[in-house]
């Protein structure tokens, strides 16, 4: 129980107060740091002490104190200390956290999201604001991170440390930009990532499925949405989230294993969010600017429409990836594309798309890209070449480390053994 809590607390509440404390000090690191002694604090006190009845401000009230502590054992930080005295006088002192937090009124009402904006700011290099915010607002672990971006966890913890430095050496503001629009589409990336891992989790101590990240990048969207109105690919991804946050419940069977889509109980699909996810699609696509999400969201919602898998129209699926890798040129479109081409025209022709694809983007890592192997075991099954299909298959499951994905490789490795 106090685990759960413990994970709770890191994954839905740091970010916020974080945010609070790096407005509050005017030292994103020194707020990171506090959050973290703080954590640490609730970790090693809890389990006998007991969960706070309001664990959110037992964080902030911590943190608070051992972000004073750092200023006041720092001799050249006194006016910085002082400035914090004034600040906290007025709050609850009490370590059981039994006052709400104050939330200041602004521009913008989230403090998460003006922390995601100090992370996305242009003089951040993008991988380093991707990974910032991944790790500060969305509260994933930097192994979850270099997961997601393919890379040693050193190289990403040392990304993030430097994008830090610079924020600290830079003087870098945690306010609200002028022009907003011009860091929409990092902030977009940034939501886009965090969604995904929330629909197919890479760190398997949280479980393939967490709906926490799934509704914390619906939610930051959302007010990013209200932000800039206008602007058509916020509410394409908006309107992709939303699909996706539909079926998520049906995402795994009783057991805990991940469905495929074509398996799902659709009467277990959230309609009203389909119908909600459609109108802000509509919404998006009215404005005539195509872009990459609402193309993206043109796909889903195919998905999340279709009432059976058989109803599902993959010829204009095709046709939207194939939109879609021109928008991009990504390999991982490519590789969704060539699985379109076989729903739509049979497995050989999408095993002919997968050949291609090897040899266009075999220098882009495809190779080593767990879902390309595993969409080759598929479609090799199903042109009835299971020896073939379970060598994929297996080659799938060794670039994977997500349990819930590896059981799938597992049985799917099995059902290649009893084809032979």
């Amino acid at each position: 129980m106090t685990e759960t809590a413990l994970t709770q607390l890191a994954r839905q509440e740091s970010g916020r107060v974080l945010a609070l404390l790096a407005r509050r000090f005017g030292d994103l690191d020194l707020a990171d740091e506090a959050v973290q002694d703080a954590l640490v604090d609730a970790a090693r006190t809890w389990p006998e002490r007991g969960v706070p009845d309001n664990p959110a401000a037992w964080l902030h009230t911590v943190a608070r104190r051992k972000a004073l502590d750092r200023l006041r054992r720092a001799a050249s930080a006194q006016r910085r200390l002082e400035a914090g005295r004034w600040a906290v006088d007025d709050e609850p002192s009490t370590d059981r956290g039994g006052a709400e937090l104050v939330v200041e009124e602004g521009t913008v009402e989230d403090e998460r999201l003006r922390l995601l904006l100090l992370c996305c700011h242009p003089a951040l290099d993008p991988a380093a604001q991707v990974a910032l915010t991944l790790r500060l607002v969305g509260g994933l672990t930097t192994t979850e991170i270099a997961s997601a971006f393919l890379v040693p966890e050193a190289t990403l913890a040392q990304r993030i440390v430097r994008a830090k430095r610079k924020i600290r050496d830079a003087g870098i503001p945690l306010s609200i930009p002028a022009r907003l629009d011009e860091r929409v589409d990092v902030v977009l990336g940034v939501l886009y990532l965090i969604a995904n891992e929330g629909y197919l989790s890479r760190g398997g101590d949280a479980g393939p499925v967490r709906v926490d990240l799934t509704d914390e990048a619906t939610r930051l969207t959302e007010v990013l949405a209200t932000l800039v109105p206008e602007h058509a690919e916020v509410d394409g991804l908006l309107a992709l989230v939303l699909f996706h946050r539909a079926r998520l419940d049906s995402r795994l069977d009783p057991a805990g294993e991940l469905v495929l889509l074509d398996d799902q109980d659709r009467s277990r699909w959230d309609r009203a969010t389909i119908e909600r996810a459609n109108a802000v699609l509509h919404r998006a696509l009215v404005r005539m600017t195509p872009g990459p999400f609402q193309v993206q969201a043109l796909i889903a919602s195919h998905h999340a429409n279709a009432r059976t898998a058989a109803d599902t129209d993959w010829a204009a699926i095709e046709g939207l990836y194939r939109q879609l890798g021109a928008m991009t040129a990504s390999p991982v479109v490519a590789l969704n594309h060539a699985v379109a081409v076989a729903m739509a025209d049979g497995p050989q022709a999408g095993l002919t798309a997968l050949d291609a694809l090897e040899v266009g983007h075999g220098a882009a890592g495809l190779g080593g890209y767990h879902l390309f192997h595993a969409a080759r075991g598929e479609l090799l099954l199903r042109a009835g070449q299971p020896v073939h299909a379970g060598d994929a298959f297996t080659r799938a499951r060794s670039l994977t480390s997500n349990p819930a994905e590896q059981r799938h490789l597992d049985r799917r490795i099995s059902a290649c053994d009893t084809s032979t």
